[in-house]
């Protein structure tokens, strides 16, 4: 292959994961095949004074699609050249006094102000033309919609998704295969909605890392002048230091001690020139502005060997490939897995069992494999299910090669089943994660919900995986062995009927008298008449125990279980009551185990206030929050803890 199909080859390769990152939210390849990857092509254009059309080193950004309005910048934005070398930084800072900050990953955006107030935001977009999204920057959580400079001011900055919103909106989503990949996907995403709403609710934060307008201001011509006037605006501001070459390496050392701490996502550090008229006189190449650098770490990277490649059934079908290797030290950590997301990417390393590799961390968090050094071949392909044994097949997923399992009853389709089974309010079980309960459905270990019961057998391989030792396989046998105890509500709602939860699995066994067998053989029309259960209810309760299957799983799981009887119920002074808790609880653990009460007593607890709500449960009963105002225009009551206890010593 001649140098000029090489580059080809290789704009074309760059030019695919560019387009899924940035325009589809998903990752083909790593950061560090992607660098590797650019570097080779420029090296190419070097060498040859060629330079292709569509070629990434000419292009910048992602396109602008089409669902929101397009706008031109009124200058470019161009990208950062970048290096892993101190010494080139040392080289750039050179004798100028520079701003040394993170360089944030998230999605840039333009703001204009005018007469004080957000008139526009705008996406980096491709550099020249970006997408308005305005309505979307009104919502971000630190985001000033007015400044007290009322001249036009425009800058820039980075709108992110911290890693605790992050993990706080994942953990609202039970699905694993359903839940955000990571912080730049979800805030590049919602960021660009067309509904506002959903941006509001993903907490996007806003932080100004350089100003493009303020005419009338005298900055005494420094950098850093401009970012201490922006935070008087009530901006927030990358966290940067002042750095010369002298002290840099100093100050990069407590940047990398830093980042395991910080709450934001970064892929780096930016230097920025402090001198304006001395930076801006440098000018720019046809893509890079000469008074700021980008610097990346260069990534601690550790040769081990591939044991095997480890296939993990999903919920989605999707069989996943994870490299397990020889446990190495990285960026402070033991790591032995990877993630190598498709067969793509397989093929592409060639990776076979025994081979030598080469790993790394992802921005110094997420392991990969950097190169696979031997290149033995691709051959570990499995040609049936590990779940359920049903012969594999391979598909295309726009270009992209994945295995799948076609059977739509394979058990690790029903990962969310087996989450609920588990869970608190059903059996209970403490120490069976759904990434647990992912990894050993995938192994084989459980294909029903009794097998739980049985896991006893797997002892020795359980103990020698990664995160499982003797003590968490005690903790959890003795965790097993107490959910065997258990009630006919909590099965009933384990099981997963449709429609059926919690609250409603107790009015069931309280109209047939906690009697299993008679919920199992009763008809609509008895189910109907149950206060709270409606046809579609009754038909979902009937429908799943006419299944032979269900049936086949509850007697194997009757013969684990012990069902208590309940005790003595309390009076139903609450029938008919409906209930909404909102803020902080003093008399109970949570807000979980006021709604038992309530629910103990025939109450029902919904999660919005509406014209069916008789009481609003909240200790704060002056408080402006949305459900407060919401009671008070319906005429809906406003009690606190203590009122509802004492409605419940009068119903005694």
């Amino acid at each position: 292959m001649n140098q000029r199909e090489r580059m080809k080859e290789l704009i074309g390769r760059l030019q695919e994961a560019a387009k899924a990152y940035y325009q589809e939210n998903r990752e083909i390849m790593s950061n560090l095949e992607y660098d590797r990857l650019y570097d080779e092509l420029q090296k190419l254009e070097a060498e040859t004074g060629v330079v292709l059309a569509g070629s990434p080193s000419l292009t910048v950004g992602y396109e602008a699609v089409d669902e929101l309005p397009k706008e031109a910048h009124e200058r470019p934005m161009l990208s950062l050249d970048k290096t892993k070398d101190k010494e080139a930084l040392k080289n750039f800072i050179g004798s100028q006094k520079t701003l040394l900050s993170w360089k944030l990953d998230g999605l840039t955006i333009v703001l204009t102000y005018r007469g004080g107030e957000l008139d526009k935001a705008v996406t980096r977009g491709n550099g020249v033309i970006g997408e308005v999204v305005t309505n979307n920057a009104r919502v971000f959580v630190n985001l000033p919609l007015k400044v007290p400079y009322q001249g036009e001011l425009i800058l820039r900055g980075e709108a992110l998704i911290t890693y605790s919103d992050f993990e706080e909106i994942n953990r609202t989503i039970p699905e694993a295969e359903a839940r955000y990949k990571n912080p730049r996907n979800l805030c590049s995403g919602s960021v660009r909605q067309l509904d506002n709403r959903i941006t509001a609710a993903r907490k996007v934060r806003f932080y100004a890392f350089g100003l493009v307008k303020a005419d009338g201001v005298d900055f005494k011509n420094s950098r850093e002048k401009q970012m201490e006037w922006l935070k008087g605006q009530g901006f927030e501001t990358v966290p940067y230091h002042m750095v010369t070459a002298k002290d840099v390496d100093r100050e990069i050392a407590w940047f990398e001690q830093q980042i395991v701490h910080n709450d934001f996502p970064s892929d780096g550090l930016v230097a920025l020139y402090d001198d304006i008229a001395y930076g801006d006189s440098l000018g720019s190449t046809s893509k890079f502005p000469r008074n700021s650098y980008a610097f990346k770490w260069a990534d601690e990277i550790r040769q081990t060997r591939l044991l095997e490649i480890e296939w993990s059934p999903s919920r989605t079908g999707l069989i996943n490939p994870i490299a397990v290797f020889e446990p190495v030290e990285l960026e402070g950590t033991t790591v032995s897995r990877a993630s190598v997301h498709n067969i793509s990417i397989l093929k592409e390393l060639e990776l076979g069992a025994g081979d030598e590799i080469s790993v790394y961390k992802a921005n110094m968090i997420i392991p990969q494999i950097a190169e696979n050094i031997t290149r033995s071949g691709f051959k570990d392909l499995p040609e049936c299910c590990p779940a359920c044994g049903e012969k594999t097949r391979i598909q295309k997923d726009r270009e992209v090669e994945v295995l799948c399992c076609p059977n739509p009853d394979c058990p690790a389709k029903a990962i969310k089943s087996f989450s609920l089974f588990v869970s608190r309010d059903a059996l209970n079980i403490d120490g069976l994660s759904e990434a647990t309960l992912e990894k050993w459905i995938g192994r084989g270990f459980l294909h029903d919900f009794a097998d739980i019961f049985e896991l006893g057998r797997y002892r020795k391989e359980i103990v020698s995986m990664e995160g499982f030792g003797e003590k968490s396989f005690e903790n959890l046998m003795e965790s097993i062995e107490k959910a065997r105890h258990t009630t006919l509500p909590r099965l009933i709602y384990g099981l997963g009927i449709p429609n059926v939860g919690a609250a409603n699995a107790k009015l069931l066994c309280r109209r047939f008298g906690y009697d299993l067998q008679r919920i199992e053989m009763a008809k609509e029309e008895e189910l109907c008449e149950i206060e709270g259960v409606g046809e579609v209810i009754a038909k979902a309760v009937t429908s799943y125990f006419s299944r032979p299957k269900n049936r086949e799983i509850l007697e194997h799981l009757k013969k684990h279980l012990l069902l208590e009887k309940p005790q003595e119920e309390a009076a139903q002074s609450l029938s008919g009551k409906t209930f909404v808790i909102t803020g902080n609880v003093r008399h109970f653990e949570n807000r979980s185990q006021l709604k038992a009460e309530i629910e103990k007593y025939g109450g029902k607890v919904t999660g919005s206030v509406s014209k069916k709500t008789d009481y609003l449960i909240n200790n704060d009963k002056t408080s402006s929050s949305a459900k407060n105002q919401k009671a008070q225009e319906l005429g809906v009551a406003v009690i606190s803890e203590e009122d509802f206890l004492e409605m419940l010593k009068g119903a005694d």
